[in-house]
């Protein structure tokens, strides 16, 4: 390789580490297991994406139950109460490509 050859090679690595993620828009084709689609060209699956716990699915079980006066119980709220919801098909998202393209931080929902 000339000695341009190198310099042009160190000069295109010195960009590309200057701009460590490029910020992509994509769009969840399935849900369990993860799949998006990346700027409808490419799918990743879930070994490919990172997903940050807020767009995870989160329930809690608040059942419980009342007494009266009478002696008589009543239950309520006897299903979980969803806090938010998971990522589902449909979904677009902000995705945060890692330098090298191995992996996807996947940013947020786009409303």
């Amino acid at each position: 390789m000339s000695l341009l050859g190198v310099i042009k090679k160190a000069g295109l690595g010195a960009v590309e580490a200057g701009q460590p993620i490029t910020v992509q828009t994509g769009s969840v084709t399935k849900a369990d297991p993860l799949e998006v689609t990346v700027d409808q060209r490419f799918t990743l699956t879930a070994d490919f994406l990172i997903v940050p716990e807020s767009l995870m699915e989160y329930k809690i079980d608040v059942k419980h139950a009342h007494s009266y006066s009478e002696g008589v119980t009543g239950d309520a709220l006897k299903d979980k109460l969803l806090i938010r919801r998971g990522l589902g098909q449909g979904d677009k998202l902000i995705l945060l490509r890692v330098q090298g393209g191995q992996q996807y931080l996947i940013l947020d929902r786009v409303i």
